[in-house]
């Protein structure tokens, strides 16, 4: 038993010292220029399985659960404490501008100075930041398509007819999806089966053990469904990430066992932070592993481009990056990308989301409720026009990096709430959208 202990002992040693020394080269490395002309993302064919490297993959102790862990109230304190095994880490550059704050990250709370006479406030009013598009030619075909609640619209289909998209992403039914195949062979189609029991709690490969045998009978009747993905945008903050890491390997895993390849991740727009996804890191190693991907939410409001050139806490801004909108970039180009992890990267939501927090325009859930406010900040002549444009703002940025697939736009054939968010009225500027791009 001793020898065990001083065998995990040194090995625990020996790994925080391999992530240093990769994480340290990744600081050093300069960022390089968004390339001018993208490249169709590959999804890799299955090659022979090998062991992930251990010298640039922080490893979860699978015998223990995350240790228990309060912030306190200064937001400034040192969270190096809660990486446990893994270690802090440290921003790859030094900031040069006070960070915005605009997720879920707690603000500095200043007190303020009593003045006798308070002088009135103005609020500045937000200007939609309205790019000059360029012919995008060089960029390949669209990677726009949809999120489909219910194939309830004949234009779905013919979208995918004309449209021939990268990708599709369906709830919950999947009846429609062979159709769609027959009509568009190179879409790639990512599913999901809803599931009530997001708790973070109990051991995390059980969990997994169970959400998959929930679920196995809906993979085995789908085969038109290219990979699975697993919770619905979880945000696991610091606390529970390494559950959910473990959670999301044996997930993977299993899958594997079944046949079926894994999306991971599903992480909300906004989330997570920079610290927070450091310790999904191994998540990715295992996906990459057996040829997974990985999905994220990016929405934006009151329009695509609200804090687009922002930057997150502890970083400098960049033109091309965001809080909300290419969020992604920060995940790539701070971690993958220096790390050998590149894997393939669906965003499985986007669109517009009125319920971002902190935000100016309008009240409102969904693009219908904002068209009138975009046509009067000069996006179009019209609500349909002012949408499509952010859109095609959006497609243009994501053509720019080959590892993504593409995009689906939240969302066609809404119900209820979702009824607010429904796309199908706009389907047909969207079909010639995408055919404008063939």
């Amino acid at each position: 038993m001793i020898d065990s202990m001083l065998d995990r002992v040194l090995s625990r040693l020996a790994g925080l010292l391999l992530m240093g020394s990769a994480l340290l080269l990744a600081a050093c490395t300069e960022t390089t220029a968004v390339p001018t002309r993208a490249v169709q993302a590959m999804i890799p064919e299955p090659v022979e399985e090998t062991a992930v490297p251990t010298a640039v993959i922080p490893t979860i102790d699978s015998t223990q659960a995350p240790a228990t862990w309060t912030p306190l109230p200064d937001v400034t304190q040192d969270h190096a404490a809660n990486f446990g095994e893994f270690g802090p880490l440290s921003p790859t550059r030094t900031p040069t501008i006070t960070p915005i704050y605009p997720t879920r990250t707690p603000r500095p709370t200043k007190t303020p100075t009593p003045t006798p006479t308070p002088l009135p406030v103005t609020p500045t009013r937000y200007v939609s930041y309205i790019p000059d598009l360029p012919p995008s030619n060089e960029l390949g075909p669209s990677k726009l398509g949809l999120h489909i609640i219910r194939a309830n619209d004949a234009n779905i289909i013919e979208f995918f007819r004309q449209g021939q998209p990268a990708v599709v992403k369906a709830l919950d039914n999947f009846g429609y999806l062979d159709e769609i195949k027959a009509l568009s062979p190179r879409t790639i189609v990512v599913g999901r089966v809803n599931y009530a029991d997001q708790n973070y709690g109990g051991s995390p490969e059980e969990a997994a053990r169970r959400f998959v045998n929930a679920q196995l009978d809906q993979y085995q009747a789908n085969p038109a469904v290219d990979y699975w993905e697993g919770w619905n945008e979880p945000d696991p903050n610091l606390d529970n990430m390494p559950w959910f890491t473990r959670f999301e390997q044996e997930r993977v895993r299993l899958l594997a066992q079944h046949g079926f390849k894994a999306a991971v991740g599903g992480f909300s727009t906004g989330v997570p932070e920079m610290d927070e996804f450091a310790l999904f890191i191994p998540a990715i190693a295992t996906a990459k592993e057996y040829q997974g991907i990985l999905t994220l939410h990016e929405y934006g409001a009151p329009d695509m481009t609200f804090l687009y050139g922002s930057p997150l806490p502890g970083y400098p801004a960049y033109p091309d990056r965001g809080a909300l909108n290419f969020r992604y970039r920060w995940y790539y180009r701070e971690f993958l990308e220096p790390m050998d992890l590149v894997i393939p990267l669906v965003i499985s939501e986007a669109g517009i989301d009125g319920i971002i927090g902190n935000r100016p325009g309008p009240e409102g859930f969904g693009w219908e409720d904002f068209s009138d406010y975009w046509v009067e900040q000069g996006w179009g002549s019209t609500g349909e026009e002012a949408f499509v444009r952010q859109l095609a703002w959006y497609d243009n940025g994501v053509r720019q990096d080959g590892y993504v697939i593409g995009f689906t736009v939240f969302t066609a054939g809404g119900h209820g709430h979702w009824k607010r968010y429904d796309i199908n009225s706009v389907l047909p500027e969207i079909i010639d959208y995408v055919r404008s791009q063939q």
